[in-house]
Formats: structure tokens, C-alpha cells, sequence
């Protein structure tokens, strides 16, 4: 049944690609340059939308768990997944006390307001979440202290920070972002120019054709 279902879904991309490629041989050869240029701005727009994490998102947990895992949701969208473990602490050296754990961990994110959901699912023990919204500024980051243990979750943030100054990779990112979203606003805005220019022209020209073969028909 699987192999059909493959077998089927291959067919349908096979012919969805056919169907394209026909349409596309039969535009005239601005508008597939038009096309092109289009397709081309939609790349580096959604090369924008990937290079856009200019802030931090500083996670740190303190919790009471030997195992658990934890997941961190920004906007709705999985963004940092990740086990907890801890120990028993003694007291004095020599009275065995409760379970502690930390965990720390730095989690890019774009600027602006977010939703921030932290969920928390200890081994054998009943799923934890809780949710806070922050609004980070481009280039800082914010800490967010979360306190899990058994039967208890709770958030909050502890101040606001600038963030490292950029370099390597980073730097690389920042500025092919913004490369990104400059080349592909001028091109949109140029297909824009271009199809208030040349579209009132097609339009006559086809409302023209179609006259000259309704002439042509009317003297047959």
C-alpha cells in the first residue's frame, strides 16, 4: 500500500511539473523574465526571513528533576528542545537532600514581541507548561529564569542586556539579510514599474486582436 502511494504521488508530481513547464513555454519571453525575476525576489526574501535572528533568548532552568525533557515554544514554533538532569544534593556533606538541576542555554530570536511557552515533561511525571510574552529589542538579549519542579512551573524575566557584538558567522548573517531584503525589494519594485507600464499595452493589444479576427470572421 505504501509503495502504491509513492508510486501515485510521484505520478502527480510528475505530471504537475509537465503541466508547469508547459505553461511556462507558452508565455512570451518578458513574461518569463518577469516570472524569473519573481521567483528570484521570493528567494531572497525567504533568505531574509531565515537570516532575521538579531536578538538572544537566554534560558536558564532551575529544577528539581533526575530526568525530564523541555521544549521552548516562540510564536507557536518549536524552537529549542533539550533534556534536564539532576542530582541529590546533601546537606552538610552527609544528609541526602532533594533533586537539583540547571540548564542554560542561549536561543536566537528575531526582534520584536513574542509569545514564549515553556514546556516541561519529567520522566513518569505529569506534563508542565506555562507562557510569557517579551518584547526583544534588535542586537540585545533577554533572560528568562524558569523554576520547574514537581507540580510547580513558573517564568520571569530578569532584566534586558546588549547582546555580543557580532562576528564571524553572525556578522556574515546580519548583513546578507539586509543584502537580501534590499535586492529583492528593488526587484519587486522594479516588476511592479514594469507591469504598470507594459500591462495597459498587452491589454489593447489583445482587445485589438481580438477585433481584427472578429473582422476577419464577419468578411468570411
Amino acid at each position: 500500500m505504501d509503495s502504491e502511494s509513492t508510486t501515485q504521488a510521484r505520478e502527480r508530481v510528475a505530471q504537475i511539473w509537465r503541466q508547469s513547464r508547459d505553461w511556462v513555454v507558452r508565455l512570451s519571453l518578458t513574461a518569463r523574465i518577469m516570472l524569473g525575476l519573481f521567483l528570484f525576489a521570493a528567494v531572497l526574501v525567504a533568505l531574509h526571513t531565515a537570516f532575521a535572528k538579531n536578538a538572544n533568548l537566554h534560558l536558564t532552568v532551575q529544577h528539581g528533576f533526575r530526568s525530564a525533557d523541555i521544549s521552548l515554544w516562540v510564536d507557536g514554533d518549536l524552537a529549542y528542545s533539550g533534556k534536564l538532569s539532576g542530582s541529590v544534593k546533601k546537606k552538610f556533606g552527609l544528609i541526602a537532600g532533594s533533586v537539583q538541576g540547571n540548564l542554560s542555554e542561549i536561543v536566537p530570536i528575531s526582534s520584536g514581541i513574542h509569545q514564549i511557552r515553556v514546556q516541561v515533561q519529567p520522566e513518569g511525571g505529569s506534563l508542565q507548561q506555562d507562557t510569557v510574552t517579551g518584547d526583544f529589542a534588535a542586537n540585545t538579549e533577554r533572560k528568562l529564569s524558569v523554576s520547574a519542579r514537581p507540580g510547580n512551573l513558573s517564568l520571569a524575566w530578569i532584566g534586558t542586556t546588549a547582546a555580543a557584538p557580532m562576528s564571524g558567522p553572525s556578522w556574515f548573517a546580519h548583513y546578507a539579510s539586509t543584502a537580501f531584503l534590499t535586492i529583492g525589494g528593488s526587484i519587486v519594485s522594479a516588476l511592479t514599474g514594469f507591469a504598470l507600464r507594459e500591462l495597459p499595452a498587452h491589454i489593447r493589444s489583445r482587445q485589438d486582436n481580438a477585433v481584427k479576427a472578429q473582422s476577419t470572421v464577419a468578411g468570411q
